[in-house]
């Protein structure tokens, strides 16, 4: 159900902007999309897990929270430019 050590790797290689980067906004976005995408498939098939529910809603609220700092990161940099 979570993500292997392998595919958050692989999406740590994927996303980040340095070598070794791992707690930009970036890298944990896609860490949780993929962690929200496992959960979604799991509810599919175990539809009164609402316990689990919750623990989903958390990460989409904390994705969104990720989402929009990012992007204010990226239009502060272009407004400065």
């Amino acid at each position: 159900m979570s993500v292997t050590p392998e595919e958050k790797a692989r999406l740590m290689k994927e996303f980040a902007i340095t070598e070794g980067d791992t707690g930009s906004p970036e890298v944990q976005v896609a860490i949780l999309s993929s962690r929200i995408a496992t959960l979604t498939e799991h509810f599919k098939t175990h539809k009164k897990d609402n316990h689990g529910r919750r623990g989903l809603l958390k990460m989409v609220a904390t994705r969104r929270k990720l989402l929009d700092y990012a992007c204010l990161l990226y239009t502060s940099d272009a407004a400065d430019e």
